[in-house]
């Protein structure tokens, strides 16, 4: 009967790189400061929930809808939970697994302006 072996560290790792867990540790990190970042821009004003929704940016993608509603000015948890109970959606659903339905659904909710419309 054989046996499987596991490879020593020094053979799978490259001298150059951190160990897997620091670089998991260094990416949890960019995205914590990331999302901080985002969440500060959309409380001043500077970005609206709807076109974060729409866009989907890459450090919003694991958020959950709830922490991006509060994120704004004046929306607490029963605000958010509210709105987003009128729609069928969770408050732990994930912004990176929304169908483009629930996208469009809730973006227009949040009064977005079409992404067709020309400023005149």
């Amino acid at each position: 009967m054989k046996t499987a072996s596991i490879a020593p560290a020094s053979v799978t790792a490259r001298a150059d790189e951190p160990p897997q867990h620091m670089q998991a540790l260094a990416r949890a990190n960019r995205v914590r400061l990331a999302r901080a970042e985002l969440k500060r821009s959309i409380g001043r004003g500077d970005v609206g929930v709807a076109e974060v929704i729409e866009d989907s940016p890459w450090e919003a993608e694991s958020m959950t809808l709830a922490e991006l509603l509060t994120s704004q000015r004046r929306w607490g948890r029963t605000r958010a939970r509210k709105l987003l109970q009128t729609l069928a959606l969770s408050e732990n659903k994930r912004i990176g697994t929304l169908t483009p339905r629930q996208r469009a659904l809730l973006a227009s909710s949040l009064g977005a302006r079409p992404r067709d419309a020309v400023l005149v």
